[in-house]
């Protein structure tokens, strides 16, 4: 890696974890409620997923076995790696028949995972495997404060360092939207709508802005409120059946254009 890939990582890895000020900031950004239990007050339940958490924060082992069984990339096959978090994940695993049959795709996404998360394994899960092309989708699970308190502007240095990693590997990059979200079960209150119009709003002048195609599924999916229906999403967050199925041709052309450039 060079020493510009490894500054960027480095900028961006700090960047995901202290609060910086902003033009873009989130006010009072959310955050899992687990993280500001007093020491003295928390439970050994607590304390024991707290430090499963800090064994592997990227979550490095996750696809570790499946990496290194992958076979190589056949000549004339443009791999692609679907990369993110539980909304990625949701897809099903690969070679599966619900995760696009007989496509070269690979699913890199695990649930829960935030835009520092993903960045600290990006270099594991989608670089060294090679792809042609790579459709990163997150940021959800920041608004939510899943790995703490994160600011809008966090979640663009995460996202811009992936892009910038992926260039510099000559990998196309497919940037998705954030998908419809009004609330979320696990962190009631936190009213994501309008924080995810805006990141979306500067996620698609970003990749105007460096050549790279949007995958617009905010607005083929949201309703009145900003959220998912109840038949693309029964819990409002994590696609059903039919939510994937309006996704897919959306991805597939998303696909299709970038390679085509």
């Amino acid at each position: 890696m060079t020493a510009l890939i490894r500054s960027t990582v480095f900028a961006a890895t700090l960047a995901a974890c202290a609060l910086h000020p902003s033009a873009h900031a989130q006010e009072s950004p959310a955050t899992n409620p687990l993280y500001r239990v007093p020491a003295e007050q928390a439970t050994p339940a607590q304390i024991t997923e707290m430090q499963q958490r800090l064994l592997d924060w990227p979550q490095l082992q996750r696809y570790r076995g499946e990496n290194a069984a992958l076979a190589p990339v056949a000549p004339g096959t443009k791999r692609v790696v679907f990369y993110g978090d539980s909304i990625t994940e949701g897809w099903g695993p690969t070679g599966s028949e619900r995760f696009f049959p007989g496509k070269p795709y690979v699913n890199r996404g695990i649930s829960g995972q935030t835009t520092a998360q993903m960045l600290l394994r990006f270099q594991q899960d989608v670089i060294a495997l090679k792809p042609a092309l790579v459709v990163i989708l997150a940021g959800t699970n920041d608004i939510a404060g899943n790995t703490g308190p994160t600011t809008q502007a966090m979640i663009e240095d995460n996202l811009h360092a992936m892009v910038e990693l992926a260039q510099a590997h000559n990998i196309r990059i497919v940037l998705a939207s954030v998908l419809p979200v009004s609330d979320y079960p696990w962190q009631p209150g936190v009213q994501p709508a309008g924080k995810v119009t805006a990141l979306n709003r500067a996620l698609r002048a970003y990749a105007e802005e460096q050549g790279l195609v949007y995958l617009d599924y905010h607005t083929a999916m949201t309703n009145k409120n900003g959220g998912l229906d109840p038949e693309l999403a029964a819990d409002g967050v994590h696609p059903t059946p039919a939510g994937y199925a309006k996704m897919v041709p959306l991805a597939e052309a998303a696909i299709a254009r970038a390679q085509a450039r």
